[in-house]
């Protein structure tokens, strides 16, 4: 314990509010906003696939879960309970289940201060959460948990400490988000728009340009098993492919799924997701030996070397022609949208030479090198980051 600090359960100066139990058939395409646990992203709220609810649907008055400016949110259950957010938007938000909000409530609390801490207690979160089938947080365990409280001018200053390395992380993360532009901005420099084709390319559809385009193979995952990894639908986050976010079947024999294995350059697409992210590509790079199955709900796709090289494919489905299409093809329904292959087959496709293509996909090799560099950089200060947040909070 520090000299000066008091410690006192999260219940005593904060107000921790679960969400209200929508129910999703009675979501609508309008009217107002839900909060749900997936729009928690990357730490703030996220409404890029946002849902909606009628108020004359409901008879009580549901003020009590209106979401503020800089709520601080928590998911409560799932496979991402504990994960933390930051509403900085200035919506009218309400809250679903399985969503709690965290409010300071006391004036010795710096809001700022009060973040932090629930951050470093994500994992913990998690480890404490009950359910046989899921993990499950409870509001009441939340306010059980003990929170170091310092004077309010030493929140501030280990507020100011933590916000200083943020903001270095922050603005590597800008120098990635940059380069990223850089590539798409190439792209359309050496190749021109595939709306207009101003540079007279080649056409076909992509049917005739990939010798593969199929979903994986059909294989239970299991939370705890191991073998062999499998990619699912989080496998294509942030627009990477993570290594992170495979699952695993306790599958030791690749014999069965020797169709299934990936191969360096192949192009995973999200078919089956909300409609954000229908359409949305990854290319795979293969790392050293490593041997990753080909799992449900993302399609494979292989080019025909003759006529594309994947990186110039890979940015071809990042355009706005390519998204364009995608929202013609893609079946929306309440909880998910998808498309079906035939269709992607017969959205169109300029071919520029080889030579053009291997030419940029040599350029984006540079770029995606400076990129790791910048990503090594930010994990050094994360790591200093975690640090510090160990240091003031456990």
């Amino acid at each position: 314990m520090k000299e000066g600090w008091e410690y006192k359960k999260l219940g005593d100066v904060a107000i921790i509010i679960n969400g209200f139990a929508f129910k999703s058939s009675l979501f609508t395409k309008e009217g107002e906003k839900i909060l749900r646990i997936s729009n928690i992203q990357n730490d703030i709220v996220d409404l890029s696939d946002v849902v909606f609810f009628n108020k004359e649907t409901y008879k009580q008055n549901l003020d009590k879960y209106k979401v503020y400016p800089d709520d601080i949110l928590i998911a409560l259950s799932g496979a991402t309970t504990g994960k933390i957010g930051i509403n900085k938007t200035n919506e009218t938000l309400y809250l679903n289940q399985r969503v709690a909000i965290c409010r300071e409530s006391v004036k010795t609390l710096n809001h700022k201060y009060l973040y932090c801490f629930l951050k470093t207690k994500s994992l913990e979160f998690l480890k404490d959460a009950e359910g046989v089938a899921q993990p499950n947080l409870s509001t009441e365990q939340m306010k059980n948990y003990v929170l170091p409280i310092p004077p309010l001018s030493e929140q501030q200053h280990i507020v100011e400490e933590l916000d200083l390395l943020s903001s270095i992380i922050e603005k590597k993360k800008a120098q990635l988000n940059e380069l990223d532009n850089l590539a798409q901005s190439l792209f359309y420099e050496m190749f021109g728009d595939p709306i207009t084709n101003d540079k007279g390319w080649e056409v076909k559809i992509i049917g005739d340009c990939f010798s593969y385009i199929k979903n994986g193979a059909n294989i239970k995952q299991t939370k705890g098993a191991s073998g062999y990894p499998i990619t699912r639908i989080e496998t294509l986050s942030n627009g990477v492919f993570n290594r992170d976010r495979l699952g695993y079947a306790n599958i030791c024999d690749l014999t069965k799924y020797t169709n299934y294995v990936l191969n360096d350059g192949d192009l995973l697409m999200s078919h089956i997701n909300s409609k954000a992210y229908i359409g949305r590509t990854v290319m795979y790079k293969k790392e050293d030996e490593e041997q990753i199955i080909h799992g449900m709900n993302l399609l494979r796709l292989v080019v025909v070397y003759d006529l594309l090289i994947p990186t110039f494919a890979d940015y071809y489905f990042k355009t706005e022609y390519f998204k364009d299409e995608v929202a013609k093809i893609r079946k929306d329904a309440v909880n998910q949208s998808s498309m079906a292959i035939g269709d992607l087959r017969m959205i169109r496709i300029f071919l520029p030479p080889l030579a053009l293509q291997q030419q940029f996909a040599s350029n984006i090799e540079a770029i995606e090198h400076q990129k790791e560099l910048i990503k090594q950089s930010i994990k050094e200060v994360e790591t200093l980051y975690n640090s510090r947040m160990d240091f003031w909070f456990n």
